[in-house]
């Protein structure tokens, strides 16, 4: 589904008896890029400094230490096309979503791509957004109503510090190896467990495995 939140927003649990309070609900943003540096100071490394970190750990948030997501902006990819950017404006409590892209859903007026079985990430499936679309997610969570400059008086300033925050991201980034190449995705049977003879690793024995 690209960058709306229909495919993104999934609820994550969290269960530590002893160290993290029971019941607690966070309704703020994070991201699974954060699991690496949460696991990391769990364990009591430190992450990498030679690249940047798009984690934050959440250990601060789910204990209750800090009450605001170490995240100010969020990037939403689609494959390697950022498709939008979510800026979670800390002095007002406002979460303001940019749509760069969006699929084209099918049928016309589905919520996903039905006929096509999976939502495009570029090409002529998509559309793309001139002036982008701005939702206000702390009112719209379901992004029903696109703002414009008539009905947000913040529009046009929403959409500067977004694109600006954008182009910062960019900056960061750098050229990495395909993760999906031929060579990635081939089968490696020499990686995966055994219990008969190699390299026929077909398990038929009965019992508590390996």
């Amino acid at each position: 589904m690209g960058g709306w939140e229909g495919g993104i927003r999934v609820p994550g649990i969290f269960h530590w008896p002893g160290v993290l309070p029971a019941g607690r609900v966070i309704g703020e943003p994070t991201s699974l890029m954060d699991v690496f540096p949460t696991v990391v100071q769990l364990v009591g490394g430190e992450v990498p400094q030679d690249r940047v970190i798009d984690g934050h750990s959440l250990v601060p948030l789910l204990q209750g230490a800090e009450a605001r997501s170490a995240h100010e902006f969020l990037f939403h990819y689609c494959g390697q096309h950022l498709h939008a950017a979510r800026w979670h404006q800390k002095d007002s409590g406002s979460v303001w979503k940019v749509h760069y892209t969006t699929p084209q859903f099918h049928p016309e007026g589905a919520g996903a791509c039905y006929g096509r079985g999976v939502c495009p990430c570029s090409g002529e499936g998509v559309t793309h957004h001139r002036p982008p679309l701005l939702f206000d997610l702390s009112g719209d969570p379901s992004e029903a109503r696109p703002l414009t400059p008539d009905s947000e008086p913040l529009y046009h300033a929403v959409i500067a510090r977004v694109g600006a925050a954008v182009s910062e991201h960019r900056q960061t980034l750098s050229p990495v190896p395909q993760q999906f190449s031929t060579s990635n995705i081939l089968w490696k049977p020499w990686l995966q467990p055994c219990c008969g003879h190699f390299p026929f690793c077909s398990c038929h024995e009965d019992g508590d495995g390996l």
